[in-house]
C-alpha cells in the first residue's frame, strides 16, 4: 500500500519542482490542498485520516487534526515558525514535527533590508505617485550611519545585522541570550527599552509564542522616536496592531513596513492598510527560488526519513523517541 503524503502548503512544489519529484521517486501518493488557502484545524481533520505524512504551511494543525490522524507519522512544517502546530499534542501521539531552519534566513534578511530602504525613502509611495500621473517628491530619511535595533538575534536577525554593517549602521539587539557572532560584527546587546528609544529602525525577528504575542504594544511604541520605523517580517501577532494603527495614524512614529499580519490575508477593511506611511507585502519573506528549493527539499527529506524509520535531522520534538515519555 503506497505512502500518502498530504501537502497543504500553497507554495510547496508550485514553482520549484525538485521536492515533488523527490517524493514521487519514492513512490509516494501526493494529495494536495484543493481549497486554495490555508486549512483550519477542522478542515484538516477531515482530510488527515489514512495519511502517513503532512507537509503544511500556515495551516492550523491542532487537537482535532491529531484526533483523526490514525496513520500519521510526521508533520513537516514548510517554513520555520511552528506556532500553527500543536507540538504538545503531536508529541503525546508520538508524531514527529519538523521544520526547515536556516533554509530561508538570507531571503527574509534581504526583504527586511529592502523594506528598511523602501520605508526610509518612501519608494512605493513615490512609485505610485508617478504611475498615477503626479510628480510630488517625497522627503525621506538617510539609512547610512543610522541605528538599527534588532529584536531577536537568531539566524535572520544576524543576517540583517550583517547587511546593516554594509550601510555603516550601529546595530543594537535584544535577545534572551548573547550572540557571539553578532558581537563579532560590532552589534551590541542592550535592554529592549534602550533599543526602542535609540533606534531609527526597529526590526522584529521573534517566533510567535504565548510570551511574544503583542510583544510590541502601546508601551513599547511610546518608547520609539517619532522619526523611527518599525519593520516586521516575523509574525503579525508579535505586534498589537490596534496600537500600531494609532501610532502610525497620529504620526507618533514615522512609518512601518509589514510582511506579516495577525490575520492573513488581512481583511480588506483592515485600518492599517489605509495609511500612507505603511508599506505592506503578502508574507513573501521566504519567497525566493533559492529559499523555496531549500525549504522544499528539507521538508521532503524529513518526510522520507520519518517514513523510512530514521530520525529526521530537523526534528522539533525529539522526545517522541524517548520510550519513557
Amino acid at each position: 500500500m503506497s505512502v500518502k503524503v498530504l501537502i497543504t502548503s500553497l507554495s510547496f512544489g508550485k514553482v520549484v519542482k525538485e521536492p515533488v519529484r523527490f517524493l514521487e521517486a519514492k513512490g509516494y501518493k501526493l494529495l494536495w490542498n484543493e481549497v486554495g488557502r490555508p486549512l483550519t484545524d477542522a478542515e484538516l481533520s477531515e482530510r488527515v485520516r489514512g495519511v502517513d505524512a503532512l507537509i503544511v504551511g500556515s495551516d492550523k494543525v491542532g487537537e482535532k487534526t491529531f484526533s483523526f490522524a490514525d496513520k500519521l507519522k510526521i508533520v513537516a512544517r514548510y517554513g520555520v515558525g511552528i506556532d500553527n502546530v500543536d507540538v504538545k499534542k503531536a508529541t503525546q501521539k508520538k508524531i514527529i514535527v519538523t521544520n526547515t531552519p536556516a533554509a530561508n534566513f538570507d531571503a527574509v534578511a534581504d526583504l527586511t533590508f529592502g523594506l528598511i530602504l523602501a520605508s526610509a525613502r518612501f519608494i512605493p509611495q513615490a512609485d505610485r505617485e508617478v504611475k498615477e500621473g503626479g510628480w510630488r517628491r517625497f522627503y525621506g530619511y538617510s539609512v547610512w550611519g543610522k541605528t538599527l535595533g534588532i529584536v531577536g538575534m537568531g539566524n535572520i536577525g544576524l543576517a540583517v545585522a550583517k547587511r546593516a554593517r554594509g550601510f555603516n549602521m550601529e546595530v543594537l539587539y535584544t535577545d534572551i541570550r548573547e550572540n557571539p557572532e553578532a558581537e563579532k560584527i560590532g552589534a551590541r546587546k542592550v535592554e529592549l527599552d534602550f533599543l526602542l528609544k535609540n533606534s531609527d529602525f526597529v526590526s522584529l525577528h521573534l517566533p510567535l509564542t504565548s510570551k511574544t504575542r503583542n510583544f510590541i504594544g502601546e508601551k513599547e511604541l511610546s518608547s520609539m522616536k517619532p522619526t523611527s520605523f518599525l519593520i516586521n517580517t516575523a509574525r503579525g501577532g508579535i505586534v498589537d496592531e490596534k496600537a500600531l494603527y494609532r501610532y502610525l495614524k497620529e504620526k507618533k512614529i514615522a512609518g512601518a513596513a509589514l510582511d506579516t499580519y495577525s490575520e492573513e490575508p488581512p481583511p480588506r477593511n483592515c485600518p492599517i492598510l489605509s495609511l500612507d506611511n505603511v508599506i505592506t507585502t503578502p508574507h513573501i519573506g521566504a519567497y525566493t527560488y533559492e529559499a523555496l528549493y531549500n525549504m522544499g527539499m528539507m521538508a521532503a527529506e524529513s518526510v522520507v526519513e520519518a517514513i523510512e524509520g530514521r530520525r529526521p535531522k530537523y526534528i522539533i520534538n525529539p522526545e517522541v523517541y524517548d520510550s519513557s515519555f
